[in-house]
């Protein structure tokens, strides 16, 4: 065998995450080998080259669908038109930007003649914000309507004068899960063949399953007392046969609940962010994160939503309690 690396060392060795990893191998820019004599997922000297290709692409904030039409094309052209893009949209994100500063200098040349303590004033005032938020809405939505490519680094730029810190608060529900029967992966990583295995268990027992919460059973979760990650799928309730997978309780509860795109770690930890935001400003929930009891995800679209998006969506689900007072 060639010089390879295993899943877990490339992802220590570049920093990104397994998860990511495979999902760049299910956009078809990766691909691992799987010895016939080897347990991991490996990769070469040639998709290590590939990687590196596709982080470099990505820090310069190239889209995943840009990035799959510079591999598809073996000359130089597809690439420096990708940047060219880039550098086109980044020219009328600064014009948006001039603009936006423009509305809140007017506003803040407009404040200075008014009295917070006069009844009038206020009502004016009044005025005056919604106005600015209307204006930041429009800019807002022409930067959305404008892009042809879904790119969550625009779409999601919420520009809001309750929310001064930038972090957008996506849709959030609230999911109430069951106390259950889990069945468990146990600790490790994707690309082992423990998850792999697990994930050929439950998705053969899903086949002839009744649905019992009308959503994914299969929850992953990353632990860090332990530095690794747990696989769980809801026990059935009749007999089946759990191979030397562990069956553990799962005390349920509440948890708040929004999507984001699979595999995009930079699109999760903006939902993860938004997410504890609705939190905080909710009022009458807190977080409720805790040993054995983290944020969880599960992938909420099939292979031919996959394919219209280009992405898989993924649901995290980070647990909430009634505030106590």
């Amino acid at each position: 065998m060639n010089e390879v690396m295993k899943i877990r060392e490339v992802s220590l060795q570049y920093g990104v995450s397994v998860r990511t990893l495979r999902y760049y191998e299910d956009m078809g820019l990766l691909e691992s080998i799987r010895p016939n004599d080897y347990a991991y997922r490996v990769y070469d000297e040639n998709a290590l080259k590939r990687l590196e290709q596709i982080l470099i692409l990505r820090k310069l904030d190239i889209s995943i669908k840009d990035i799959q039409t510079v591999f598809k094309n073996s000359d130089s052209k597809a690439l420096l038109d990708v940047l060219q893009k880039k550098v086109d949209d980044i020219d009328d994100e600064a014009a948006q930007l001039y603009i936006l500063k423009k509305i809140v200098t007017d506003f803040i040349n407009q404040i200075k003649n008014y009295s917070f303590s006069e009844e009038a004033d206020i009502k004016m005032l009044y005025e005056r914000v919604s106005e600015l938020e209307e204006k930041m809405n429009t800019i807002e939505s022409d930067n959305i309507e404008e892009t042809t490519d879904f790119d969550e680094s625009k779409a999601t730029k919420k520009i809001s004068l309750n929310d001064l810190n930038y972090v957008s608060i996506p849709d959030v529900r609230i999911v109430l899960l069951p106390v259950c029967k889990m069945v468990s992966s146990g600790y490790g990583f994707f690309g082992e063949e423990k998850f792999d295995r697990f994930d050929s268990w439950f998705s053969d027992i899903s086949k002839n399953e009744v649905n019992m919460w009308e959503m994914p059973q299969d929850f992953l979760w990353y632990d860090p007392e332990k530095g690794s990650s747990v696989w769980w799928y809801v026990k059935p309730d009749y007999d089946v046969d759990t191979q030397d997978f562990d069956i553990v309780d799962f005390e349920g509860g509440m948890y708040a609940a929004a999507v984001s795109r699979d595999g995009d770690d930079e699109d999760g930890n903006r939902v993860y962010a938004g997410v504890k935001k609705w939190i905080e400003k909710s009022g009458t929930l807190e977080l409720d994160e805790r040993p054995g009891h983290y944020t969880m995800c599960h992938i909420i679209t099939d292979n031919q939503v996959k394919e219209a998006l280009g992405f898989y969506q993924l649901e995290i689900l980070v647990p909430v309690k009634k505030t106590e007072k």
